[in-house]
């Protein structure tokens, strides 16, 4: 089974300067509006600042939770694909996000929901490529327990060098 690629925030980098969000709509829908995009900046005063966007759940509780069976996994990309002619823009997919990923456009009034800019004419991501602090990567799930892994030992390491002073 493929292991998909999806965007990942670094939260120490990001500021919340809200421009992927902008990017991402114009992206997809042509205005800068960051009530249509597929990714969404979450702030925590005073501490964090992070967008989240689709995971692609290896079995998501959004496609299951469509009445209209609207959604469907792309088994290639891991993509959740909004079929717009039988969306009815019920939000049952919204409520079973457990990201809060998914929104509804104010305009249309079908789901939005990150695509990794598959359906654009971009390569990668647009959010990624203008981020101006380089705060928004794609990662696979193997990418991320490595990297959890190498800090957790750099971490116990400085502890014990703590500990031998």
């Amino acid at each position: 089974m493929p292991r998909h690629e999806f965007i990942v925030v670094d939260p120490d980098l990001c500021i919340g300067c809200e421009i992927c969000e902008s990017v991402c709509s114009f992206v997809h829908e042509g205005v800068f509006n960051p009530l249509l995009s597929r990714i969404k900046r979450v702030r925590i005063e005073p501490i964090v600042n992070i967008a989240l966007s689709c995971q692609k759940c290896e079995d998501p509780d959004c496609v299951n939770a469509c009445p209209q069976k609207a959604l469907e996994k792309d088994e290639k990309t891991g993509s959740i694909k909004v079929n717009e002619d039988k969306c009815t823009g019920c939000a049952f997919c919204i409520r079973a996000c457990p990201f809060g990923a998914i929104s509804l456009s104010t305009e249309s009034g079908i789901v939005l929901i990150c695509d990794l800019c598959e359906s654009t004419e971009y390569d990668e991501p647009q959010c990624i490529e203008l981020c101006p602090r380089e705060a928004i990567s794609l990662k696979s799930v193997d990418q991320i327990g490595d990297e959890n892994r190498i800090d957790a030992v750099k971490r116990l390491l400085s502890e014990m060098l703590e500990e031998s002073k």
